[in-house]
């Protein structure tokens, strides 16, 4: 009976061995690198992981690597990932990020609970309403409701309460951003154009909400958020005369309403 031997492939051992010896080398090198830039010593990390101060500078050396148990707590010692320590990479992890403040519930209030030190009653003029879409010039009366609104508020925006008054909007020209019957705030003291800003006008007896741009010449181009139904309208230089601003859209409220 013959012996029989099988012989190994030792370049391809030797090849594997100086890989994972030299994995094993850089995952030391991070491991003190780290606790250097901690300002931790060596028994720090040893008596937080109730381990010899041996090992940890068997792992620095590359001698030998955490694993296990100990490579978690380490990791939450040195404050990196684990998979830092053995790959040098940081394992991806989604990021959510709230975009969200949870403030107080609602306060019921009349017109008959008076102004608190932060408020100020805005004249609510819903006798005509803007029209954001085809325009309508029609009166409907209100009994002279005003909007409580806060005073901070005003003046992060930088309006005066006397220059701010609350009208509501109709038509569907200005969706998605502006429903109908939404509520805006207007700024009666800025009536300069800046492009892109929206407006309350005046339109030849029209009164409307658009976003206004300048056009060369002194012309103006009214714009709603709704292009597709209701196009951009281009007023020539002549008849720019036509459009009185009323003031500036500095705020406004929509009430969305459950319909399941």
């Amino acid at each position: 009976m013959s012996n029989e031997c099988k012989i190994t492939n030792n370049k391809d051992f030797a090849d594997e061995t100086v890989v994972m010896s030299y994995q094993t080398e850089q995952i030391g090198v991070r491991i003190r690198r780290r606790r250097k830039e901690l300002k931790l010593t060596q028994k720090n990390i040893a008596d937080s992981l109730q381990i010899t101060p041996s090992s940890i500078t068997q792992w620095e050396l590359g001698i030998s690597a955490p694993s296990g148990k100990n490579l978690i707590n380490l990791g939450k010692i040195l404050d990196c990932d684990p998979e830092w320590i053995l790959s040098g990479e940081t394992e991806k992890i989604e990021v959510r990020e709230s975009n969200a403040e949870w403030h107080a519930g609602f306060e019921l209030w009349d017109g008959d609970t008076p102004l608190r030190d932060d408020e100020v009653a805005l004249p609510f003029y819903r006798e005509v309403e803007l029209a954001a879409g085809s325009g309508s010039t029609f009166v409907q009366e209100n009994g002279g409701c005003k909007l409580r609104f806060a005073k901070s508020t005003l003046k992060k925006s930088r309006v005066e309460p006397s220059n701010a008054a609350c009208v509501t909007v109709s038509g569907n020209s200005m969706l998605p951003v502006l429903r109908h019957g939404t509520t805006v705030g207007i700024d009666t003291s800025k009536k300069s154009i800046i492009d892109g800003e929206m407006y309350a006008i005046d339109h030849d007896g029209m009164l409307r909400v658009k976003m206004l741009y300048r056009t060369p010449g002194g012309g103006i181009r009214i714009k709603s958020y709704n292009n597709d139904e209701f196009p951009d309208e281009f007023i020539a230089p002549e008849k720019a005369s036509e459009i009185k601003i009323i003031g500036w859209v500095f705020w406004w409220s929509v009430l969305n309403v459950w319909n399941n």
